[in-house]
């Protein structure tokens, strides 16, 4: 039995970059452009689930879940909005980096360097974020099963990843990494991409159930990301814990 979901070699490659995280213009320059319309999802999803009102802070005193939250891209806007949010990640570089990101900037997060088996919690999450790390981890089944038993019943978690497609090889590693270079070459790879009917499966096995699943496509012309029917590379979807 797995016992822990951490892969050493992904912690390293992204600890040796941590530094970058809050440089729009240096290594995670596609997460920076990437950042908007993952916002833009969880919010409006969360509200519309929740019924939510309050247009100043939507998320107010919801209890957010980041995993793999590296250097904060994602709790920091969670937070602004209002949520109470934990931030998890298995590189200490990444947390130091958060930590400091967030001080600075006068916003109350707890960062903890852990995996999700390894968290130890008194009451579950509202929302779990699974932004862009299913595809880093040692062993899928054990790491959303782990996931799930952080979230409340009725929570929601969120999943963004990449489908293993052909077309996803030649655009997310070929093209990004090779060809324009927006990624560092061995940022991914193909063989842990996940295909969104094997992420349904698994999901369901650890009750949670499947409420929306979208694309996520590149526009070169508008420089910018928008939601899309297209699952071939990049996707994002809503579960629902039963």
């Amino acid at each position: 039995m797995k016992t822990s979901t951490i892969n050493k070699e992904e912690i390293e490659k992204f600890t040796r970059i941590a530094e970058e995280w809050w440089n729009p213009t240096g290594k995670f320059k596609p997460l920076h452009k990437f950042n908007p319309i993952r916002i833009q999802y969880i919010r409006d999803s969360i509200i519309e689930k929740l019924k939510i009102k309050d247009k100043k802070k939507p998320l107010n005193k919801i209890k957010i879940l980041d995993i793999g939250c590296g250097g904060g891209l994602l709790s920091e806007p969670m937070c602004r909005m209002g949520a109470d949010v934990t931030g998890i990640d298995a590189s200490s570089k990444n947390i130091e980096i958060a930590k400091l990101h967030a001080k600075k900037n006068n916003l109350k997060i707890k960062y903890l360097c852990s995996s999700p088996e390894m968290l130890k919690i008194k009451s579950k999450f509202d929302v779990i974020l699974n932004m862009e790390i299913i595809e880093h981890v040692e062993d899928t089944n054990y790491f959303l099963k782990s996931c799930s038993e952080l979230l409340k019943k009725n929570g929601i978690m969120f999943v963004a990843t990449l489908n293993k497609t052909l077309k996803s090889y030649f655009f997310a590693i070929v093209g990004a990494e090779y060809v324009l270079r927006w990624l560092p070459i061995g940022t991914h790879e193909w063989d842990k991409f996940v295909k969104p009917e094997n992420l349904v499966d698994l999901l369901k096995k650890n009750n949670l159930r499947l409420e929306k699943l979208d694309g996520m496509k590149f526009n070169l012309i508008s420089d910018k990301w928008r939601i899309s029917s297209d699952k071939s590379v990049n996707y994002i979807a809503k579960f629902i814990k039963n």
